[in-house]
């Protein structure tokens, strides 16, 4: 029985969710994205062929039993579906709408490989998850037995979320503390509602509180609280920081006003999109409105930069990636996505100076960041420099090379840097001794169990691995949990002794 309503790819073909045309999403930061019917995801969800190995699991991070969930959602079991697909994984709805599925079970699929185009797992995944919360499945913690042990987790991201999550169940008391005033962390304030509305995110967050996780926000370790003050408070310690360190150019007028970094505007357009006032979008600095941009990166952040630039009005949106479009890092649904939307890919080029003036005179580019009488340009142009791609680097891909001489101008009044992230400097910020850390500043933790060289504290996500995916920062969150349970059930098990 099971079996007919499967392997229906050779007679049904892909089809994702219906997208919104580009010319109306342009206007506003809704998801882009529609839901898909039951009758549709339960047509998408049986073109599975329920291969014996199934790649699309193991290339998962979270090792998700998508042939499990599918084939239940193809029979009309959704409930079983949903109970199964939150079983490995603590934040379907959130993966199922920015994974770059891709990359990971998507691009793995088997008969993707045999011509018949994927199944669409990541919209399927979506729809099982919010049905589940709209039939109100989804409920708020609720342990069995209460536990003494308390957790304090640093950072209420993705990874730390995860985790609060998972000891929360086991009864643990769990709390929180986060910089930001929302937890969510790059899911609330990284992340533009086109691609994730907030609302997916709080109704999370909101389920975490009403199942007894505290919370203290506006918090920030080293400043408002010491590292110390929060272990003793504790029995363990989970540090989910993420790394919000921007990378940066060593260029002719890096610092030039009108040369932002990509956190910054996405943070302030989220912010906005929120409800709040913010006085940088308000008085131009962080509004792409009427402006030429230029942003700087091939990355998903890049992505999300430009496409929140055609958004916000811009005059025009232009992408500088000093690799092609077949070595880019981001996703290629996201470019395709952004050119439908009218921004302007410039592969095999990188910025060479940013070209600004100074009270309305022009002024060329310098090799220091400010004029003689100290005042900083303001941006008017990039200068680009062309690229060709030479041999591969330690990575595989290819390295770009220089072309001399093909340099020209790109008037812009608005850069973004979408160079990437990396870690701060821990320890000096918190002035905690004996946090090991690794040659890049990342937090060195065992990559099993999370523990890191101070007892009793745990490290997850980006601030361990570097600038990674939500999905892993999710399986390392779900992972350090079961660690810290290890660690303190043999702890109390000792003082028993």
């Amino acid at each position: 029985m099971a079996t007919q309503k499967m392997l229906k790819f050779v007679t049904i073909g892909r089809e994702m969710p219906e997208k919104r045309d580009a010319a109306s999403r342009s206007e506003d930061f809704h998801e882009i994205y529609r839901e898909f019917a039951e009758a549709k995801a339960k047509e998408q969800a049986s073109r599975c062929s329920q291969c014996g190995v199934p790649y699309c699991q193991s290339h998962c991070p979270l090792h998700n039993n998508i042939p499990d969930w599918l084939r239940l959602t193809a029979e009309g079991r959704t409930q079983e579906a949903y109970l199964r697909s939150q079983e490995t994984n603590t934040f379907p709805e959130i993966c199922g709408r920015i994974c770059p599925q891709d990359r990971l079970c998507e691009g793995n699929c088997v008969i993707e490989q045999s011509g018949h185009g994927t199944v669409t797992i990541g919209a399927i995944e979506k729809y099982i998850t919010d049905t589940a919360w709209e039939e109100g499945w989804i409920t708020p913690v609720a342990p069995t037995q209460e536990r003494p042990e308390s957790i304090g987790i640093i950072g209420a991201g993705p990874g730390g979320l995860a985790a609060a999550d998972r000891l929360r169940r086991m009864g643990f008391q769990v709390t929180v503390y986060d910089r930001h005033d929302r937890a969510g962390g790059l899911l609330i304030y990284g992340i533009p509602g086109f691609k994730l509305e907030k609302q997916v995110v709080e109704r999370r967050t909101q389920q975490l509180v009403e199942g007894g996780v505290d919370f203290v926000l506006n918090v920030s370790v080293g400043e408002d609280i010491s590292f110390d003050a929060i272990r003793g408070k504790h029995d363990a310690v989970l540090i989910a920081t993420g790394v919000y360190k921007t990378r940066d150019l060593d260029i002719d007028n890096a610092a030039a006003k009108g040369v932002v970094r990509a956190l910054d505007y996405l943070t302030a357009s989220n912010r906005v999109d929120l409800g709040d006032e913010i006085p940088d979008y308000e008085d131009g600095e962080l509004n792409a409105r009427g402006k030429r941009v230029v942003v700087i990166g091939g990355g998903d952040t890049a992505m999300d930069c430009v496409r929140t630039a055609i958004r916000q009005g811009a005059q025009s949106v232009k992408c500088l990636y000093r690799r092609d479009r077949a070595n880019m890092p981001g996703s290629q649904r996201e470019v395709q996505n952004a050119e439908e939307e009218g921004v302007e890919f410039v592969w095999l080029s990188a910025p060479g100076a940013f070209t600004g003036h100074v009270t309305g005179e022009a002024m060329v580019a310098q090799e220091r960041d400010v004029d003689d009488t100290g005042e900083i340009p303001t941006i008017s142009a990039v200068r680009v420099q062309k690229m060709r791609l030479g041999a591969p680097d330690v990575s595989g891909r290819q390295s770009p090379e220089l072309i001399e001489g093909a340099d020209y101008d790109e008037p812009a009044e608005l850069v973004i840097k979408a160079l990437g992230f990396e870690p701060e400097e821990l320890p000096r910020l918190w002035g905690v001794d004996g946090l090991e850390v690794t040659r890049w500043g990342t937090i060195k933790a065992d990559y099993q169990t999370h523990q890191t060289s101070l007892p009793g504290v745990y490290a997850v996500g980006d601030i361990v691995r570097g600038a990674s995916l939500v999905v892993w920062a999710i399986r390392d969150g779900r992972e350090a949990a079961d660690s810290i349970a290890g660690y303190l059930s043999g702890a109390a098990r000792v003082a028993a002794e």
